[in-house]
Order: C-alpha cells, then structure tokens, then sequence
C-alpha cells in the first residue's frame, strides 16, 4: 500500500486495518526537506501502527496530522528481482522487521521477515533476537552456540557459501558488540570502539577462528581499569567460542589497545618498510571494521591509513611481499600436490588472493574491506581486466566452499583439506583455481617489480 504524505493519522489507521496491514510506504513530496538533507534516497518513509500509536498518544499529535510528517526516513530498500537471501542479511545487520522493494527509484512493494522466514528454515532471525534479548554471557553463549547449526542448515538448503559468510558476519557483530555492551560499562560506550580485524573485519568468516581485535579510546580519556575489563572481554569471547589468538592480536594485549593519536602514529610506523611483523600488523589493520562503542572514533585513523598508503609504491612494494611466500602446491606438471596432511588451501590459495587484492585496494584508495567487493571495484576502476577479476572471485569461492564442506564433515577448523575427500569435478576445479592463483602472483610481481 501506497499513502499519500498529506493522509490524516486517523485515515490511514481506517485504511490499514481494513487491509488487514500493520505498515505501508508514503510517497513523500518533492518539497520535503528531509530529501534534500539524503539525496541518494528513494523518496518514500515508512509508517507503522506502531508509529501512529506513539505519535497520537506519547508525542500528542492530533489525528489530522498528515502521516508523512511522522513516517520514518530513509528506508532500507532491496531491488526487485535481488537474492532473497540478500533481503535477509540486510534484515538481519539492521536489525528491521521489513524492507522497501524498488524498481530503479520507484517502489513496488514491501518484504517482511516473515515471508522471509517462511521461505528459508534458517531462523537465523531469531537468532538474532535472541541474541539482542540475552542479559547475561551464560544468554548470550546459548544462542552463540547455535551458530554452526545454521551454517549447516544453510549449507544443506542449497544457500551460497558468499551468502552463508555474509550472514554469519552479521551474526558474530551481534554476539561480540553485545558481548561489549555487558561488559564495558555503559558510560563508556561513547568513549571508546571495539574493531575487529583479519576475516572477521572483511566479513568473511564462516566458523568461528581466533579472535582478531583491538580498542580505540577516545583521546583524552582517563580509564585506569581499560586493562582489566580488556581481559575480562577477551575472556567472555573465548566463552563465546572464540578461540584465543595465537599472535596476541587482541584486546588483552595493550599493544591493541590504543588512543586515536596514537593508532595514527602506530598506522605512520608500520606502513614504513622495516620489518616482517609490522607489514602483517599493517595487513590485519587494513581489514579493521568497527562493531561497538562509538564507530566514529575510527573514520580519522582509516583516513590516515588511506592517505599514508594511496599510491605509496615504496610502501606498497614491502607490503605486496607475503602474498608471494608461500609455495603453490601444485606439482611441475601443474597437478594439484598431494599431501599426507592434506593442502593447505588457505596459504597456497585463499591468503595469495586475498593480500594481494587488499594490496591494490590500498594503492588505489578503494574504501571496501570484502575481497569481493574489493574485486569489483577494481573491476570497475579497470584496474583488473573483467576476465581476471571473474576467475579471481570464483577461485576464492571455490576455495572457501571446499574449506568449509570438510570443516562441517570433519569437525575441525584447520585449512587442509583431503584429496581423497573430493570427486573428480572439484579436483579439476581445485586445480584450475589454482592455476588462477599462480597467474594473480605474476601479475603481483610484475606490478610491484618484485624479482625474489
């Protein structure tokens, strides 16, 4: 149902009571400030009876107030013929009941979780309510738990392995930024922001692996008990099922726990060349997302980052580096190697293509943390040939996929994974995705003029 913006409240209750609708889009008018304050919004607010019961009886608005004066501005849309499942993810990062469906800028309709939920017999929506209702670490472990469930249900609904990593994504945000909120003391929430790093800031987690983080604090702050309620949070993650970092690359460890000044000056040391460490360190910050506390802390440390690195080739060239350490496991006749531990598909194929594409995400200013997306985008600045780019993102999914699949059937969480396990067709595929990924480190060579 369509509204116009100059509906009175009481019209527009009649009208979606006897649709039988708890909601309805309103087309807004053209002269509405509110349009020229997002310009890049579809002209349309949303209005529920939820609205309209609070608007007449907490904020006193007579029942001939025009409904487009309450409707809630900018909605969350998806494109008509768009995945359903990407319907979902967005749901489920917003936190919303429904979406505006568009064709180009005019809306054709409204998509609500519970078709959503009808179509799909994830519930990864209750999850998530679960998630957001828990008041206590022993609440918020019980859903925490479920997750390998829904990644297996997924997986046997048919659901891309891209798909299932977006939405497991959203999932852990929640978990850890509500692992925050019980943690840290509420009056500090303002004044400092929880970032994850590594996979988890790409959003291409799908088990849960080491935890990956780090704390900015507010310049200025005088918090003497950061310390301890930093290990008390790293410990509540690792209840969570968050296994501890190997490196120390999270918030217990106060070389992670920094002042905006000083992530800037750490950001200035590391992009120097110097030393192996400080190119990972710089790898991983790279990857930062920020999920709790104020996001606004981290907009200047990334700006300093872009800046320090764009076009940077002495800087680039350093960090390039590791992509091309480690050796493909294929054979001198270009056959998959075989291995009595299985191959290591992360180190001979995910990690090549995924600091290789973060490198020139960072020469060229491109501002998106997904390797995909950073794929595309590269795509669309011609700086990869549309062949190359295609062939890159499918090896990386193919890779994934095969991680996972025995991650599942296995019960682990490493990165080798058993020939013997794969048919035919995936040996061929593996092979070829590898051959993709030995062209890609030409190409990276070639590029940063590397000759070791």
């Amino acid at each position: 149902m369509l509204l116009s913006p100059q509906q009175p409240l009481r019209e527009v209750t009649q009208q979606l009571k006897d649709n039988g609708l708890d909601a309805a889009l309103v087309e807004l008018a053209k002269d509405d400030s509110r349009l020229s304050d997002h310009q890049h919004a579809h002209p349309y607010g949303i209005v529920t009876r939820t609205n309209m019961l609070h608007a007449v009886m907490l904020d006193d608005h007579p029942l001939d107030t025009p409904v487009g004066d309450i409707a809630t501005f900018p909605v969350q849309h998806v494109d008509d013929g768009d995945f359903l499942f990407n319907a979902m993810i967005t749901m489920t990062r917003n936190r919303m009941k429904r979406l505006m469906v568009c064709q180009g800028s005019e809306a054709v309709g409204m998509l609500d979780m519970t078709q959503i939920l009808s179509a799909f017999s994830t519930h990864s929506h209750v999850l998530t309510l679960s998630i957001a209702r828990a008041t206590s670490i022993e609440e918020l472990a019980l859903a925490s738990n479920r997750q390998r469930q829904l990644v297996e249900s997924l997986l046997n609904n048919g659901i891309r392995t891209r798909f299932i990593m977006e939405l497991i994504s959203a999932v852990n945000e929640h978990i850890i930024e509500k692992a925050f909120e019980l943690v840290v003391p509420p009056a500090l929430h303002n004044q400092c922001c929880l970032v994850v790093l590594g996979s988890e800031g790409r959003g291409e987690q799908i088990l849960k692996t080491d935890q990956d983080n780090a704390l900015i604090v507010k310049d200025g702050l005088d918090w003497p008990q950061c310390e301890t309620v930093m290990g008390e949070l790293t410990h509540t993650l690792q209840q969570l099922g968050y296994p501890l970092c190997p490196g120390y690359v999270m918030v217990n460890n106060p070389q992670w726990v920094k002042t905006q000044s000083e992530w800037k000056a750490t950001v200035s040391q590391w992009s120097k060349p110097s030393s192996a460490e400080h190119v990972m360190n710089l790898a991983i910050f790279t990857d930062v997302h920020a999920v709790a506390g104020n996001k606004d802390l981290l907009e200047p440390i990334e700006l300093h980052l872009k800046q320090t690195m764009f076009n940077n080739m002495l800087a680039l060239q350093d960090f390039s580096r590791p992509a091309l350490q480690f050796s493909l496991p294929l054979t001198l006749f270009g056959n998959v190697k075989k291995d009595k531990q299985g191959v290591d598909v992360k180190s001979g194929g995910i990690f090549p293509i995924v600091h290789g594409i973060r490198t020139l995400a960072l020469e060229y200013g491109i501002e998106e943390k997904n390797t995909f997306e950073r794929i595309e985008a590269l795509r669309t600045k011609k700086i990869l040939e549309p062949d190359t780019a295609d062939n890159l993102s499918e090896a990386l999914k193919l890779l994934f996929k095969l991680r996972l699949n025995q991650q599942l059937t296995h019960q682990h969480s490493h990165n080798r994974i058993d020939l013997k396990q794969l048919d035919r067709t995936e040996r061929d595929l593996l092979r070829h995705s590898l051959h993709v990924v030995k062209k890609f480190k030409q190409f990276l060579g070639y590029h940063y003029q590397i000759r070791d």
